[in-house]
């Protein structure tokens, strides 16, 4: 029988690496601390018809390589039948070799599929039949796949003003296995740059937590509210999604007045916004850290770049690309201030560009704790993510990290994504974790003993993340 592309060994390069994967990685269970996975499809235990429902329906990554291949708009976000479009992602893949995108469809066909040929317009039809078939039945739900996927937990991303109900409703389900928490991502608080969007969101806020957010006051308060909220309901990470790292200066009275011009209908320039958004993220972090709270930094998506996309498809629709910033010096002053003032929380950071992966993990060095009662690493350098999310992007990820701080330390994986079969993610990394680690076995860079690096492999793939976040877990 012909060996199959996804095979037992699959980025498994040595001896050792196998070994490693095989005793110690394989069956760990995961913890998804940051996806994008809607709750309301969880609590409803939404089933899918088709594989264009829950492989293509909101995935940006395909988009892009589709735009790639020549398809045109409209069998990819456009009204063609969802057939069609899942004929165009047949078209493409193909062309996907040494794009981690080729990676990923194939493990998902097999894991949650069994479909073990090449995906491509021959084998499209089978490949469509099977996917109805399967997800057809129950455990191809979504609580049936999180089940499949052995998830303890996972951490949605949530708007303050969402009022969290589906996770009312999954906490309040115990037939529901896996743990489904909020994360806090205030994001759009920041946008003092739209007078019009932020009142909407000020009014918005006010309405949700009953306080009134006409003056800067309040709508601090607002927002602590709905962190005390968030909290309640088993949340214990925030996240942030941001172009830089904010650095002016801004003192409340510089806020307030600010934030008193925005809400009379004047939007703020960019210094103002500069220095509005520092204030904020000071203030979401004295948040965090009176919580024990892990706030997540995503730093360096240059958004939006591509009007036509944005105008007639949205964001988040593959329009987004690398910054090339220097983030270095404005993320010590943001971290040294918050220690100062005695307001640092466990962070982790994520930065886009891989050309500051040296700058920005030192950088994180400087401000480790020392406390007696802290957790190990605190302030620790995230996965590889986005475009950095691939076989290269995670072995400069674990080298650089390696090499400036303490991997066994490392939190490890998560999926960023909307999809319920992007687990697979969190296979793809630790067959990438245990050949780097295997390799430095069979060259002698670390001692052949398996005890001393599988059990560093394990606390990577889901014990770490489990003591760092302190979230319950089944």
């Amino acid at each position: 029988m012909k060996r199959p592309f996804i095979s037992d060994d699959f980025m498994l390069r040595t001896t050792a690496a196998r070994e490693l994967y095989d005793q110690f990685a394989r069956d760990e269970p995961i913890l998804d601390f940051h996806n994008h996975l809607p709750p309301d499809e969880i609590a409803e235990d939404r089933s899918f018809a088709n594989l264009f429902e829950i492989w293509l329906a909101g995935d940006h990554y395909k988009w892009r390589a589709m735009r790639a291949n020549g398809i045109p708009e409209n069998r990819i976000t456009g009204k063609a039948d969802p057939r069609d479009k899942f004929d165009a992602w047949a078209e493409t893949v193909p062309h996907c070799l040494r794009n981690a995108l080729y990676h990923w469809t194939h493990l998902e066909l097999t894991r949650y599929f069994q479909f073990e040929k090449l995906f491509s317009t021959e084998t499209a039809d089978e490949v469509w039949e099977l996917g109805r078939a399967k997800l057809a039945r129950p455990e191809f739900s979504c609580r049936g796949l999180l089940n499949r996927s052995k998830v303890k937990a996972l951490c949605t991303t949530d708007d303050p003003t969402d009022s969290l109900e589906h996770h009312q409703s999954i906490a309040a389900d115990p037939s529901i296995e896996a743990r489904v928490y909020p994360t806090f991502r205030p994001d759009r608080a920041l946008g003092v740059h739209d007078a019009e969007g932020f009142n909407r969101y000020a009014d918005k806020l006010s309405d949700v937590s009953g306080l009134d957010c006409s003056r800067l006051k309040g709508f601090c308060d607002a927002i602590r509210s709905r962190h005390d909220f968030f909290h309640e309901m088993g949340g214990r990470i925030s996240d942030h999604g941001l172009h830089h790292v904010y650095h002016a200066e801004c003192s409340e009275t510089k806020a307030s007045a600010i934030f008193d011009k925005v809400r009379s209908g004047v939007s703020a320039d960019e210094a103002a916004s500069e220095a509005f958004g520092n204030f904020l993220m000071l203030f979401f972090a004295e948040l965090d850290a009176s919580r024990g709270w892990t706030k997540q930094l995503h730093i360096g998506a240059e958004r939006n770049n591509n009007t036509r996309i944005f105008q007639t498809i949205g964001p988040d629709a593959g329009g987004d690309s690398m910054a090339d910033i220097e983030h270095a010096a404005a993320l010590g002053n943001y971290l040294d201030t918050l220690e100062q003032r005695g307001h640092l929380p466990k962070i982790i950071l994520y930065n886009l560009n891989p050309a500051d992966n040296y700058a920005l993990a030192t950088m994180l060095g400087n401000f480790q704790s020392g406390k007696e009662g802290e957790p190990p690493c605190r302030i620790q350098w995230g996965t590889a993510w986005w475009f950095a999310d691939t076989k290269e992007g995670m072995e400069w990820q674990i080298n650089a990290f390696s090499n400036t701080s303490l991997l066994s330390r490392f939190v490890g994986m998560l999926t960023d994504s909307r999809s319920f079969l992007s687990f697979t993610r969190h296979e793809y990394f630790r067959r990438i974790l245990c050949n780097v680690i295997g390799q430095d076995m069979e060259n002698g860079e670390i001692p052949r003993d398996m005890e001393l690096a599988g059990n560093m492999v394990r606390r990577i793939c889901f014990q770490n993340a489990s003591e760092f976040f302190g979230l319950e877990l089944p």
